[in-house]
């Protein structure tokens, strides 16, 4: 990966959004992105930092998945909130990193975020299908630290 400017271009994040308007169409799921150049905590508790941040945990559902990027770090974590990863198979989450670091160890940054996006959709379809009084409740923009 490279630095954070460069490691998306503006088409590529119009890209990814959209793959994250596709996702939800079916679902009360709610998916965000966030990409920033590095951090010096644990990944991990800077993704569940960011989550709050966010505020994804506010979901009606508590249904919200975050894709976190630490661009100069060279690492991601992906977050499901407890509604999520309480009926997710217990791999859910391995299967969607190994699909987004299989194109991510290709520098196919974009290509790695709308797989892992589109993969957790479909799971969180199966889960929370999309109801006819549903709303989307959180920005589909990348958020950037």
């Amino acid at each position: 990966m490279s630095s954070n400017n460069s490691f998306l271009t503006n088409e590529d994040e119009q890209e990814i959004v959209a793959a994250i308007r596709i996702a939800e169409k079916s679902t009360s799921g709610e998916i965000r992105v966030h990409i920033e150049a590095k951090t010096d905590k644990s990944h991990y508790d800077r993704a569940l930092e960011v989550f709050h941040e966010l505020e994804m945990h506010a979901t009606k559902d508590k249904n919200g998945v975050l894709i976190y990027v630490a661009v100069n770090d060279r690492k991601f974590v992906i977050c499901g909130d407890e509604g999520i990863n309480n009926v997710v198979p217990d791999d859910f989450w391995n299967t969607t990193k190994d699909i987004i670091q299989l194109y991510f160890k290709n520098q196919e940054f974009k290509q790695g975020l709308v797989a892992g996006i589109l993969k957790a959709g479909e799971e969180l379809k199966h889960h929370f299908p999309w109801q006819k009084d549903d709303e989307n409740e959180l920005s589909n923009e990348i958020s950037k630290g």
